[in-house]
């Protein structure tokens, strides 16, 4: 009845039927630790995939642009006492896409969203650089400075933000989403104070070309998402643990069937 609640709709047979067949599939099973999931080899590209995604969060780049938003609106002419306001509108927008992200995850996919994400925000990264080595020169270069801020806030609300918290729900079972979800948070956190940390001797080395190493994070995640993250939408657990199965254990049969560790000691290859 809750169920029938929260989605609107009296048909909840297929989704009954997914979560009665990973009950069963993990029934007999203990909840997993942070570390029991590192010494797992069948969870290993699960585990590689958020670490990178998580992690990536924070080392994109996102929270730094902040540190330059009341320098670069300054510049564009706008009132000392309004820049406040328009800093805080950086951040409405984030949350606006971020939430526009859930709305539509679901018809445009995981991949493509991360995908566009991560290289919208690497071709942003590249322009604002240019634009601020110049912002002195050129009367204009403020405002694309500006327009720069918005819209790599804009590309990470709509791709990265909103779809990475999804994915260790959709890749890890009921006995490993807990410590999944540790794992995750504390990346999260943990990168978060990396960049805090590390963002003012960056802009020290590298004045107004400080964005490269958050370019090469963005170009790196994007290829990885790209060559090694299965799409999971509208697919069920079974089905996304299959694909990421052939990963953990490329053991292939003559017949071309995958194998896993319990199949391949009983199998003739």
């Amino acid at each position: 009845a809750a169920l029938q609640k929260l989605r609107g709709t009296s048909d909840l047979s297929a989704e009954l039927e997914e979560m009665l067949a990973e009950q069963a599939a993990v029934r007999g099973q203990r909840a997993k630790n942070p570390w029991e999931l590192f010494q797992n080899p069948a969870l290993r590209w699960q585990l590689v995939s958020i670490v990178v995604l998580s992690s990536a969060m924070q080392l994109c780049g996102n929270d730094s642009m902040y540190f330059y938003a009341a320098y670069v609106f300054q510049e564009a002419g706008i009132p000392q006492d309004k820049i406040p306001y328009v800093v805080i509108g950086t951040g409405s927008c984030e949350l606006i896409t971020s939430v526009t992200c859930n709305m539509i995850i679901d018809y445009a996919g995981r991949r493509p969203l991360l995908l566009g994400g991560y290289i919208f925000m690497a071709g942003w990264a590249i322009v604002f650089m240019v634009a601020l080595s110049q912002q002195t020169q050129i009367s204009w270069m403020p405002y694309l400075s500006m327009a720069c801020i918005f819209a790599y806030i804009l590309s990470f609300g709509i791709g990265p933000a909103g779809v990475t918290g999804v994915l260790p729900t959709e890749v890890f079972d009921q006995m490993s989403r807990p410590a999944a979800y540790m794992i995750c948070g504390s990346l999260l956190w943990f990168n978060l104070f990396l960049v805090g940390t590390a963002f003012p001797f960056i802009v020290k080395s590298l004045a107004h070309f400080c964005y490269i190493p958050f370019l090469v994070v963005c170009v790196c995640t994007a290829l990885y998402v790209w060559f090694f993250l299965p799409e999971t939408k509208g697919k069920s657990f079974l089905e996304i643990s299959e694909e990421f199965r052939k990963r953990n254990f490329k053991t292939k049969t003559r017949a071309g069937f995958y194998k896993g560790p319990e199949e391949i000691k009983t199998t003739t290859l």
